[in-house]
């Protein structure tokens, strides 16, 4: 059985204080906070969940925020950089907004495409690519018009413990195409027009320490059930141990760590984030699973109060 993966469904992070997570992501970055709810394994924190217009697989990056938690380091067995693809003659609006904002960054080249590289709030490493592909965002949040937004992930930067090992899972079992090599990079991509570039450094620099600042998983998409079930099986028959799959209410999933110690997971692209909200609305109230709901009022007692504002320069409310 050969398959291929169509890309990344979402990117999974620890972060510090979820109101600087949200004035960060939604606030300076202009992406829609499209889901706020509960981690369901320990429902005293948010999964807080950002993406594009619709919540669409390859633009959601969410967040279990820890405000006080130990700080990570970015590491050996992580993914070490997150890229956001916006459209081409959009990096100077995005430069002049991160001035605006006073977050430091620097520009480099890599693979004849320019980068703007800065930190969150949290340490987490990000990076800003033009690039054609991908659907505009239509979603338009503090200055940022659907001409310039960030259209999704442009890809993931993985640093392995066995970079040799993580190249060949990632072309023989996730069936991604090698497009380039640079200095101690290598390039690889699917089929997909968002979520799609894969790069692998191919040296190592030492052991990652799970924290605030850290990537926790990459995710990558299937279909559906039936897909996420001939992936289970596909991995399996590389020697990998796989989960049963788990019930995440948005999706399904699947979960495996590859020997550069990466934690893969395999999601579903259905049901998606507005099946137990209207399209409208999505991202707006707390939303929990139907095993956590007799809980709500000590929940939201628990949980800091966080909302979606506008800010100033200074990263205050308006």
């Amino acid at each position: 059985m050969s398959k291929k993966t169509r890309g990344i469904h979402h990117i999974s992070a620890i972060v510090g204080h979820p109101q600087e997570n949200v004035d960060f992501y939604a606030g300076v970055l202009g992406l829609r906070l499209v889901k706020q709810t509960v981690n369901f394994d320990d429902p005293g924190t948010y999964h807080l969940y950002f993406g594009d217009e619709g919540g669409h697989p390859g633009t959601i990056i969410t967040f279990f925020p820890w405000a006080g938690a130990r700080q990570g380091v970015i590491g050996d067995g992580q993914v070490g950089v997150t890229s956001y693809v916006i459209p081409e003659g959009a990096l100077v609006f995005w430069e002049n907004r991160l001035k605006k904002y006073n977050v430091p960054f620097t520009k480099s080249q890599r693979f004849g495409e320019d980068h703007l590289t800065f930190d969150d709030p949290h340490g987490l490493h990000l990076e800003i690519v033009e690039r054609v592909g991908g659907e505009k965002d239509n979603w338009e949040f503090g200055g940022i018009t659907a001409d310039v937004a960030i259209r999704g992930f442009g890809g993931a930067t993985l640093l392995s413990k066995q970079p040799e090992k993580t190249a060949e899972l990632l072309e023989k079992v996730m069936g991604l195409e090698k497009v380039g090599e640079e200095g101690d990079i290598v390039r690889f991509r699917s089929s997909s027009d968002i979520g799609n570039v894969i790069d692998l450094k191919m040296t190592t620099n030492g052991s990652g320490l799970m924290g605030v600042g850290t990537v926790h998983h990459i995710a990558w998409r299937a279909d559906n059930d039936q897909d996420q079930l001939e992936w289970k099986k596909h991995i399996e028959g590389f020697g990998y141990g796989v989960t049963p799959v788990q019930d995440r209410n948005y999706f399904n999933a699947i979960y495996f760590r590859e020997h550069g110690e990466i934690l893969f997971e395999i999601a579903t692209d259905t049901p998606g984030f507005a099946h137990d909200e209207t399209y409208e609305t999505m991202g707006e109230k707390l939303m929990l699973p139907v095993k956590y709901e007799q809980y709500r009022e000590q929940l939201e007692r628990r949980l800091i109060p966080i909302q979606v504002r506008e800010l100033d320069e200074s990263r205050h409310q308006l």
